[in-house]
Parts: C-alpha cells; sequence; structure tokens
C-alpha cells in the first residue's frame, strides 16, 4: 500500500469521527453542509509492484574426488643399537729385512800439480830495481803479493796482499814480477794449468 493511499485512508476515518460526533453533538446538519460541499474524490494510483527479481541459478553439483588414504610412511631409526662385535687380532709378520746397499768405492784422491818452476835467472830483485823516488825519499817496506802463472809461464795477474806502507814500492813490485818473471808451467797428469803463487819482497836500502 502506497503512502498517498494510507494519507487518504486516514482522512476518510477522521471524517466518519467528526461526523459521528456532529450527530451526537447536534451540529451535524451544519458541519455535514461545510465538510461535504468542499469534499473532492482523489483518485489515487496504485504504483505498479516493482518486477519480481529471477530466481538464483541453481547450485552447480561439485565432484568430490574419491578419498585416497595417504601412503604408508616408514622412519628408519638411526639409534644405535646394543649390538656386540668381535674382532680378532691376526698377528702380522714381521717386514723383511733389507740389507744396505754397500758403500760406493771412494773416487782416488786427485793428484796434486806439479808447482810451477822458475825459468832462467830473471826472477829475482836487485838494487837497480829500487825506483829513484822512494830511495831519495829513503822508503823500506816489505810488499807481500800473489800473482798467477798461465799455462804458458808468463804472470797474468797480480795483487798487493800486504802493502810496504808507500804505494811507489807496491805499484814497482807487481810491474817488474809481471814483466820480468817466467816460469816452467805448473802440471796435472802432464797437462799444464794455472798455479797461484804468493812472495813477499823486501825493500831496503843499502850504503852503495
Amino acid at each position: 500500500m502506497s503512502k498517498n493511499r494510507q494519507t487518504a485512508l486516514v482522512s476518510v476515518a477522521i471524517l466518519h469521527v467528526l461526523l459521528g460526533y456532529a450527530i451526537v453533538s447536534g451540529f451535524a446538519i451544519s458541519v455535514v453542509k461545510k465538510i461535504v460541499e468542499p469534499l473532492e474524490a482523489v483518485n489515487v494510483k496504485e504504483e505498479a509492484p516493482p518486477p519480481d527479481e529471477p530466481p538464483p541459478p541453481p547450485p552447480k553439483e561439485i565432484e568430490i574426488p574419491p578419498y585416497v588414504p595417504p601412503p604408508e610412511v616408514s622412519i628408519a631409526s638411526d639409534a644405535p643399537t646394543n649390538s656386540i662385535t668381535t674382532q680378532s687380532i691376526v698377528a702380522r709378520p714381521d717386514p723383511p729385512v733389507v740389507a744396505p746397499p754397500a758403500p760406493a768405492p771412494p773416487a782416488p784422491p786427485a793428484l796434486a800439480p806439479s808447482p810451477a818452476t822458475p825459468r832462467g835467472r830473471g826472477n829475482v830483485f836487485s838494487d837497480d830495481d829500487y825506483p829513484s823516488a822512494s830511495r831519495a825519499a829513503e822508503e823500506e817496506g816489505v810488499t807481500r803479493v800473489a800473482y798467477v802463472v798461465g799455462t804458458d809461464g808468463r804472470v797474468t795477474q797480480c795483487e798487493v796482499l800486504q802493502s810496504s806502507g808507500f804505494k811507489r814500492l807496491d805499484d814497482a813490485t807487481c810491474s817488474i814480477i809481471q814483466r820480468r818473471f817466467r816460469f816452467n808451467p805448473a802440471t796435472r797428469n802432464g797437462q799444464p794449468v794455472l798455479e797461484r803463487k804468493t812472495q813477499p819482497v823486501r825493500w831496503r836500502l843499502t850504503n852503495s
């Protein structure tokens, strides 16, 4: 029922109550005239009911898969068991004794070379070899030198091992040895070889 219709029905009910009260109170005729004249009938259109909602679709059938029981799982326990193991002791044989190899015979000692020998009479110092500047300065001393005799008998190297205290005397010593000294070379197994010699030379002034 619409709201307009409800309002109209309420109004009609009120009019009926007023008419009944007017009749009872003696004013029915006057009230009826006043009320009936402006009374108009109103046609109230009823609103069309809303269309019915379509019925919901039927529920879909859900296929329930058959129940498959889970596979049985066996769990291996790692806990040690009270097992008793026996071990037999086997005697091991002694390893074979290997004799050490015999030591190699020692090599024969190398033959010492035959030393070089002076050749001629030039392997000496004389007063004539005294440097004039050293003689004038009265320089004296002992020069110790080392020199190498080559395979041809000549002196190839000379160095001062101990100085006389005067450079002129030291230089004269090596210069005379390399220039003048000659040797028969040292040999080993008949072959000439090098030899290193050392020699002291005394420089001393004489009264002459």
